[in-house]
């Protein structure tokens, strides 16, 4: 039976499956560790067919739930779902009116992974991409602490001194621009507001105290916005 044949069987058949659900901002180290633990499958042969087959290092996975047969081998999940993935994805860029071109759709995503972890809410989602374009237009850094909470740092706060200490690209209060790749795996709307940034001049932005954010195109104001923020 060839492989093709085997997936088949397997995604069709009436037998036993399992649901696990990928959450939108979540890293795929950690779903891995998911996939791991709820389908008492090997971790590290699934991280092996992940390097191997993902064509990128993050953001290759849809965040949806899935029904997984019993008895799949660990790399022919990640086919699976790389598989189903890339097709969702395929479909995403027909309905915003995007060619699906790899190098130019990974750019797209990692812009998206940034918003993703960055925004309170799905209306935010916008102004968080008006941002990340203007302080790149402007020429300044990032400075967005989601962008460290890649891979196994997805759930860790993001500290001063990791600030300082942390060299890989990810580092957007060292290096300027995106990172050179996801930081995590991304919904259809932060993708749609990648593609579409709300129109502002907005440069800073800080948590408020209900949760969302406050914008502000200016720093003198978005000291004050830190300090009524944190009182």
């Amino acid at each position: 039976m060839s492989r093709i044949e085997y997936l088949y069987r397997l995604t069709t058949a009436k037998a036993a499956t399992r649901q696990i659900t990928l959450i939108p901002g979540e890293t795929s180290i950690i779903f891995l560790e998911q996939l791991s633990e709820t389908l008492s499958l090997d971790k590290d042969l699934l991280v092996s067919a992940y390097e191997k087959h993902a064509p990128y290092k993050e953001g290759n996975f849809v965040p949806d739930t899935y029904s997984i047969p019993n008895g799949i081998s660990e790399e022919d999940l990640i086919i699976h779902l790389l598989n189903e993935s890339d097709k969702k994805m395929q479909r995403w860029a027909e309905e915003l009116n995007t060619p699906f071109e790899k190098e130019k759709w990974l750019q797209i995503v990692t812009k998206a992974s940034v918003i993703q972890k960055e925004a309170a809410s799905l209306s935010d989602m916008p102004y968080v991409s008006s941002v990340i374009d203007n302080r790149i237009k402007e020429g300044m850094r990032l400075q967005m602490d989601g962008t460290l909470n890649y891979g196994e740092f997805s759930h860790q706060k993001v500290t001063a001194r990791r600030i300082r200490t942390d060299r890989t690209p990810y580092n957007t209060y060292k290096n300027k621009g995106l990172p050179q790749y996801p930081v995590c795996n991304v919904s259809k709307e932060a993708i749609a507001a990648a593609l579409n940034p709300a129109d502002t001049n907005y440069l800073y932005f800080v948590r408020g105290k209900d949760g969302e954010h406050i914008y502000s195109s200016y720093f003198s104001t978005h000291r004050k916005n830190i300090v009524n923020a944190t009182k």
